[in-house]
């Protein structure tokens, strides 16, 4: 073979492998590009249905829920009690530290209502463990439709959660609204845009957990003992 032809065939091979290198190079752009459309499509949408959701006129269940995270929740569940939309409520995910005593006098409550029930929940520690603390108290007291009350933003996620957990019971959503998302331009405000993202990517998360069978941790301090104590 003449070296002139030698140099033609790996001038060719050359060519062929840079120009197969940006093919890969614009493939996994497009492919990065798609994926993004499709994360900052979803987020949007999700964004979207969250400022849309609003707490029902006349709610009535068989009990009450509330997965704590800020004190505004848990006012809003103990009127919905005191309204009977519920005859009775469980707080849970509530720190160990903190008593039914406490929650009470902040709530303004009287004692009477807490005893008869409230029954406050300390073992969840994340919102699977939400959805497992409220699956024991629905079985021990057979309720077949519960009203939850959380955050907005975390009401799609806690959903999928406690139906996850408790197949066949109905749950209905009374979201606490925060700030109004749909009258202010909330992509201004980092704080805001953080939760709502943050939130978004846990959603996501638990929902392909949830199409791949995955089993997660059961977010609980503990496994063996009751989780709820009444509240008085």
């Amino acid at each position: 073979m003449s070296e002139s032809g030698g140099m033609r065939r790996n001038g060719a091979w050359v060519r062929r492998h840079v120009s197969l290198r940006r093919r890969l190079v614009r493939l996994t752009f497009y492919i990065l590009l798609f994926v993004a459309g499709c994360a900052t499509a979803g987020f949007l949408y999700f964004a979207d249905s969250v400022a849309s959701l609003h707490p029902p006129a006349n709610p009535r269940a068989d009990a009450i829920v509330v997965l704590t995270g800020g004190f505004q929740r848990i006012d809003q569940a103990v009127e919905l009690l005191k309204g009977g939309a519920g005859k009775r409520l469980l707080i849970s995910g509530v720190h160990p530290s903190t008593t039914g005593g406490q929650i009470r006098r902040n709530t303004q409550s009287s004692a009477d209502l807490f005893k008869c029930c409230v029954d406050i929940g300390h073992d969840a520690i994340d919102t699977i463990g939400n959805a497992n603390e409220t699956a024991s108290w629905i079985r021990d007291n057979g309720y077949r439709s519960i009203l939850v009350v959380t955050n907005n933003y975390h009401m799609p996620r806690s959903l999928l959660e406690l139906r996850r957990a408790n197949p066949g019971i109905a749950f209905i959503a009374y979201p606490v609204v925060n700030s109004d998302l749909k009258s202010t331009n909330w992509l201004r405000n980092p704080m805001v845009l953080k939760t709502i993202l943050t939130e978004y990517v846990k959603l996501t998360i638990a929902s392909a957990r949830d199409r791949l069978g995955a089993h997660p941790a059961s977010g609980l301090r503990t496994e063996s003992k009751d989780t709820t104590t009444s509240g008085n």
